[in-house]
């Protein structure tokens, strides 16, 4: 990895924590959830910066990819709020996550998120192995009587890929995989007081683009050329709308009967459960480990 790289992925850190820290202070009761992502995104690119994907916000036993559409109702009252942001510099990205428990019923379980990202990072560094990191996670989370999500994982980063091998578990599962200098990737413990295993629940409005093929109707050209646009990075619903109006939903319908999108539906515990998260991206340079998303 070239220094020009590096420096545009600490800045596309320092941006992504920034505009964590400015979301998260945005979660409050009786704002409405879709303006809050409308200004995290404004934020990201006030900043210099593009949506990595789509800001996303879950709450209660939603654990990922909920993102909503563009005149949801939704007002925020007394939930466990999970942000995830994503930023991206020239492809070069900052993935963070922050929970806010508004119902103030829950603050364990957001410490217990924390403390097993606190205790990723202490054993992040050259040589350690995927399976030291998740039983670092694991132990840090049942501690406070919690589950690890299994089945979420962190993620490699890639130049505008948001999620490349290898995958970091919330659980030791004996992978020797170790860590080695010039990579970069995102450590994400979720927590739960449920099954601590997620299922799809609900529709998708979170896609990427998986390849592109011969369209004839004029409106889904347009749609899969601005959808093209990203660099195969996510994308929502809820942008297109805004762009295209109605007809957007048409045309991704359109895409999906010809395959060409891979769709993420809303993850929620099998259980029910409550569902806390923390984020961080790490880049480990030749001088060892490097935190992009702290707030410095």
């Amino acid at each position: 990895m070239d220094k020009e790289a590096i420096e545009k992925i600490k800045l596309a850190g320092k941006i992504t924590a920034q505009v964590r820290e400015y979301g998260a202070s945005l979660i409050k009761k009786d704002a409405l959830m879709v303006e809050v992502l409308d200004k995290v995104e404004e934020k990201i690119f006030e900043l210099g910066a593009k949506p990595a994907f789509p800001a996303q916000i879950s709450c209660n036993s939603i654990a990922a990819h909920y993102c909503p559409e563009e005149n949801d109702p939704f007002k925020f009252s007394d939930e466990l709020v999970s942000l995830d942001v994503g930023c991206h510099v020239d492809g070069y990205i900052g993935d963070t996550a922050v929970t806010v428990d508004l119902s103030g019923n829950y603050s364990e379980l957001v410490n217990a998120s924390k403390e097993a990202l606190e205790a990723a990072l202490n054993v992040v560094k050259v040589g350690a192995t995927l399976g030291e990191i998740g039983n670092s996670i694991q132990e840090a989370i049942q501690k406070h009587d919690f589950a690890p999500v299994r089945n979420l994982s962190g993620h490699g980063l890639g130049h505008y890929k948001i999620h490349t091998k290898p995958s970091f578990p919330n659980f030791n599962n004996q992978d020797d995989t170790k860590i080695e200098k010039g990579m970069h990737f995102a450590i994400e413990p979720f927590a739960s007081n449920g099954a601590g295993v997620v299922q799809d629940s609900g529709n998708a409005t979170v896609f990427e683009l998986r390849e592109i093929k011969p369209v004839r109707n004029i409106i889904t050209r347009q749609v899969l050329k601005h959808i093209a646009s990203y660099e195969g990075l996510p994308f929502c619903t809820r942008w297109l709308t805004k762009k295209f109006g109605m007809k957007a939903k048409l045309a991704l319908r359109e895409l999906e009967q010809l395959d060409m999108l891979h769709s993420h539906p809303p993850l929620a515990d099998k259980n029910k459960g409550m569902v806390s998260q923390a984020e961080h991206t790490i880049l480990i340079s030749d001088e060892g480990e490097v935190i992009v998303t702290t707030k410095s």
